[in-house]
This record gives structure tokens, C-alpha cells and sequence, in this order.
């Protein structure tokens, strides 16, 4: 007699995850990468630099230190004068835009003015030639991710600069790039918005798995953001490195200077070293380095009073005070002081 078993039917599948299984090393990597104009300074001087899977990354330095050109030519907007380009290990130096598994959102969103926010996410698969049912709704997919599927028969006109924004990030995202690639994306956006949408960004980043590189100016943007800052000047990289690390031992004076806004002081030893603003002091204290110097600027900021003192050699030395102790003793612009700091919270730069 044959008996049948009794099976039970299996549970239905999970819901896949959107992050995408990755068996590359890094997700971007630039070697020796140069970009070259004529016969002056290189705007982008051999510079290497890899990009961890799933990585946010920010490029930040001041106006013409080559972070937008290091952008667009990983974007293949610009072409690579010496050096190679390798997306998920894959070299696409010379390769062009569309071949490279890359998107770029432009700094302006460059929204086509005629189209609703749906058909601006989906021209790009109308170009490929995606059937029309199969585009838009792709389109509702990547507009609800970035929260805008409520508005999607709107045009650019009818919508907010934080509203075209999501737009243009869901636009970038339907191709379903291996790497995201960003030109100051929120710089057009007010104070209290561009907040906000930092924390979207970093949360569709994270859902998405995918590496975003993203060009900015704003210290504060690269801190809120970044996994891995880099910071550009003069063509170089001038330091690389998780935020915290980068924030809290920077290599060199410019780092010190520009990301972190620390005083940079001669040790007592020889040689240069970075403190804090908050780790200063107005007033002298025992067992304490002092400088004096000049009240030069005072910046009330909410939770902290920021206090500029220009020291003997005109260099200009920052304590962040806490209000209460700034009210407590107010100070006046032109009053001479001591500002101080314990020197073990120096950190030696190169």
C-alpha cells in the first residue's frame, strides 16, 4: 500500500529587501586621478581615493578646490586627463555617462518645465523605451520613496524648491544607478528645509544600500551626512576619513581651520597643533596655556556665545562659551583677554 506524506504548503517568501547583493570590494575608486585644463595648475592633482559599498560620501572644500570637477568626472561629464576611474571594479574611465552605472542630480534639478513630476521621473525610461504602463508606474514607486507620489501630476512651476528636489532625486534614482552622484544638491534650499532634507537623503541612501557622493561647501552638511568625508583644497585630498575622525584629529591646519572652525596654535614644544573653540576658555586659569589678545567679534548662536580674540600677532583665536557664562561676565568688543586651554587637548597637525 502506498501512503501519501502529508506536506504542509511553505510560508510565502519575505518581501525582498531593496538593498541589492554587492560582491564588489568598493562601489567607486579614483587612481591617480588628474584633470588637466592647459598648461597651468591641474584643477584635480593625482588623486586616489575609494569609495566603501553602501558608502555616503561627501566632497567638501571651498569654491575651486576641484570636488565639482572629482563629481563630473566620475560622472563622465569631464574627461580624465591621467589616472583610472573603477565603479563596483569595473574601470569606466573613458567610458560614456550611460555605460558608466552612475546619475547625477544637478544642483539646479534641471526639471523639464512642461512635464508633470510622474513624467519627469519616468522620461528617462521613456527613452530607453519602456512601455508607457510599465515607466509610470515605476515612476509612482521612486516618487513614493521620496514622499511625492501625493503630487505627482503636478508641474515644476506648482511645486516648492524642497518639492522639485525630491523630484529631481527620484529621477536620478529610476535608472537604478550604482552609484549616486550629487552637486550640491540642497545648497538652493532654505536653512530650516535643507535640515530636513538631509535626513532624507541619508534615509533613502541607507534604504537603497547604494553609495551617494555628494559634493557640498557646508561643513555642517558633510558632518550630518557623511560616512566617509573628504576634504579637498588646492586640487588635493587634503584628508579622508570617517566624520568624527576627521572632525576630531585633523591632519593639517587647513583641515582644522575649514572643518572643524579649531584654533590653530604653536605648541609649546615647536610645531602646530589644533584645539577646539569649545574646548577654550576666556580668562586665565591655573595650569592652563593663555594667549592674550583683543576681543574682536561676538556671535550670540543660541546655545552658545561665539567670542573672536585677535591675539599679539593678529591671529585670530575662537572660544565657544556657554550662554550662561558668557551673560554671567558679558564681554565688549575691544576688551583685552586671556584666552586658554588645557594643553592637553592640543592635537599635534603635520
Amino acid at each position: 500500500m502506498t501512503l501519501a506524506l502529508k506536506t504542509e504548503t511553505p510560508p510565502p517568501a519575505p518581501a525582498k529587501p531593496r538593498q541589492v547583493t554587492q560582491s564588489h570590494r568598493f562601489d567607486a575608486e579614483l587612481v591617480a586621478v588628474t584633470k588637466r585644463y592647459g598648461p597651468g595648475a591641474p584643477a584635480v592633482d593625482n588623486i586616489s581615493l575609494r569609495i566603501p559599498r553602501g558608502s555616503y560620501c561627501c566632497l567638501l572644500g571651498p569654491s575651486g578646490c576641484g570636488k565639482s570637477t572629482t563629481l563630473r568626472m566620475l560622472a563622465g561629464h569631464e574627461e580624465v586627463s591621467d589616472g583610472a576611474i573603477l565603479i563596483h571594479d569595473q574601470e569606466i574611465t573613458h567610458a560614456p555617462p550611460v555605460a558608466r552605472g552612475t546619475s547625477m542630480m544637478f544642483q539646479d534639478y534641471a526639471l523639464f518645465p512642461h512635464l508633470s513630476a510622474l513624467d519627469n521621473v519616468a522620461f528617462s525610461l521613456k527613452v530607453q523605451g519602456v512601455s508607457r504602463a510599465e515607466r509610470r508606474a515605476k515612476a509612482k514607486e521612486y516618487l513614493e520613496l521620496v514622499q511625492m507620489d501625493h503630487l505627482a501630476e503636478r508641474l515644476p512651476s506648482q511645486m516648492s524648491g524642497g518639492q522639485q528636489q525630491r523630484v529631481a532625486l527620484a529621477r536620478s534614482l529610476i535608472t537604478r544607478p550604482k552609484v549616486l552622484l550629487l552637486d550640491e544638491p540642497l545648497s538652493a534650499l532654505d536653512p530650516f528645509l535643507r535640515i530636513r532634507m538631509r535626513a532624507e537623503l541619508k534615509r533613502i541612501q541607507k534604504e537603497l544600500g547604494i553609495s551617494f557622493i555628494h559634493v557640498t561647501h557646508s561643513q555642517d552638511e558633510a558632518l550630518a551626512l557623511a560616512d566617509l568625508v573628504v576634504v579637498m583644497n588646492n586640487a588635493v585630498i587634503m584628508q579622508a576619513g570617517a566624520a568624527r575622525e576627521v572632525y576630531e584629529t585633523p591632519s593639517n591646519a587647513f583641515v582644522a581651520r575649514f572643518l572643524g572652525g579649531h584654533n590653530v596654535v604653536q605648541r609649546a614644544g615647536g610645531g602646530e597643533a589644533s584645539v577646539r573653540a569649545d574646548q577654550c576658555v576666556i580668562g586665565a586659569r591655573p595650569g592652563l596655556r593663555s594667549l592674550p589678545g583683543t576681543v574682536s567679534m561676538i556671535e550670540y548662536q543660541g546655545t552658545a556665545v561665539r567670542v573672536s580674540v585677535t591675539g599679539t600677532d593678529d591671529e585670530e583665536l575662537t572660544a565657544l562659551m556657554p550662554t550662561s557664562a558668557f551673560f554671567n561676565d558679558a564681554l565688549e568688543l575691544g576688551q583685552s583677554v586671556m584666552l586658554s586651554w588645557d594643553p592637553a587637548d592640543e592635537h599635534p597637525l603635520a
